[in-house]
This record gives C-alpha cells, sequence and structure tokens, in this order.
C-alpha cells in the first residue's frame, strides 16, 4: 500500500511489522513530512502578527514552500519503497546469472534516487527554517528547533538507505554519490546546530 493513502497509526503499525516495506526509507521520509508540518504551524502563528507585518509576503511563501515539500516527502516514501521491490527483484536473481551484475548495479544506483531526494530536501528545509528563525513567533522558536531537529534526521536517515546501496556500484560511481551524500550531511548538520542556537538565545 502507498504510504500517502494509510492513516500515520496504520503506517506505523505497517512499519513494525514483518514486511521489507514501508521501512526505514519511509521512516526517514515522515520525519521530513513531520518537519514540514511543524514548520507550517510555527508560520501559520506568525502569519497576521502586527509586530511581523514587514515578512507578511516572505511567511505566505515559506508555507506555500513547505506544503509542496510536505506533499514531496510523503511520494518519496512510495518512491523508494518501489526502488526496493526493484533491488530485491535483481537480488533474487541467480548468482550466476549473466545479467544479474547489471540489473544489481541499476537498481541499486535506482535505489540511492529516493533517499538522496530526501537528503536533499532535508537540507533545502533547514536552510528555510534559518530564514524563518529571525521572522516568525518568537514564542514557537522551540517549535522551529523542533521542526530542524527532524528535518536533520530525516537527513540523517536517508543517507543510511544511500550508503546501503552503494557496495553495488561500480568504485568510481559509488565514492562520488559518497562523497556528495557526506557534503550535504555536513551542510544540515550545520544549519541544525544555526537553528539551535538562535531557538535557544
Amino acid at each position: 500500500m502507498d504510504p500517502g493513502e494509510q492513516t500515520f497509526r496504520a503506517l506505523l503499525d505497517a512499519i513494525a511489522a514483518r514486511t521489507p516495506t514501508p521501512g526505514g526509507g519511509a521512516a526517514a521520509a515522515m520525519a521530513g513530512e513531520l518537519a514540514c508540518a511543524l514548520a507550517s504551524m510555527v508560520v501559520n502563528y506568525s502569519i497576521g502578527r502586527k509586530d511581523l507585518a514587514a515578512h507578511e509576503t516572505e511567511l505566505r511563501a515559506a508555507l506555500a514552500t513547505l506544503a509542496i515539500e510536505r506533499s514531496a516527502m510523503e511520494h518519496l516514501a512510495a518512491e523508494d519503497a518501489r526502488a526496493y521491490g526493484e533491488m530485491n527483484e535483481a537480488m533474487q536473481l541467480p548468482k550466476g546469472s549473466p545479467e544479474r551484475p547489471g540489473r544489481l548495479a541499476e537498481a541499486a544506483l535506482a535505489a540511492t534516487r529516493p533517499p538522496m531526494d530526501v537528503l536533499r530536501r532535508s537540507v533545502a528545509l533547514l536552510e528555510l527554517f534559518e530564514e524563518l528563525c529571525t521572522i516568525t513567533n518568537r514564542n514557537l522558536r522551540s517549535d522551529l528547533a523542533i521542526a530542524a531537529v527532524l528535518a536533520e534526521s530525516a537527513g540523517r536517515s536517508a543517507a543510511w538507505n544511500i550508503r546501503a546501496n552503494l557496495p553495488s556500484l561500480e568504485r568510481a560511481e559509488a565514492d562520488a554519490i559518497g562523497q556528495g551524500t557526506d557534503k550535504l550531511l555536513r551542510l544540515a548538520g550545520e544549519k541544525a546546530r544555526v537553528i539551535e542556537k538562535t531557538a535557544s538565545s
């Protein structure tokens, strides 16, 4: 079942079950969805305030962006499950099959794409949250900090799914993807720390 079609409780039960999907990929994307939802609450409590009137246009734009990103994260949870299914099919091919290595490499590369998108989007969310720190309701700074923690967690979780597929790729390709992943993770961590520091000041 598509994760986006399940209730939250049903999705948790599905993740807990002894089935390969939904799994870590869905959990990572769900963390991103929660980050978007919580940040949206912060923005909603900021729109319409007289002391933040100068930022009304930015806030409304941020709210629209968060809705798009939330939907994207939901879509990526389903994409991750589909990619895993293709990877699993490739792994079921006989080890002596001449098409197995190619199919496995192709499926592994495809399986890195949804979590890489989650990671990239998580960094973009953190960049947005950093901007929101100074133009949103100060009473909800803790909520924005929690949204940042969730966004970073989404990225870090997605990175595990990226790395899990690298051994099936050509060395040069795996190294390039791994280095890109590490760079994005460092950026996510830096942004999250800035947001948490600002929220606590």
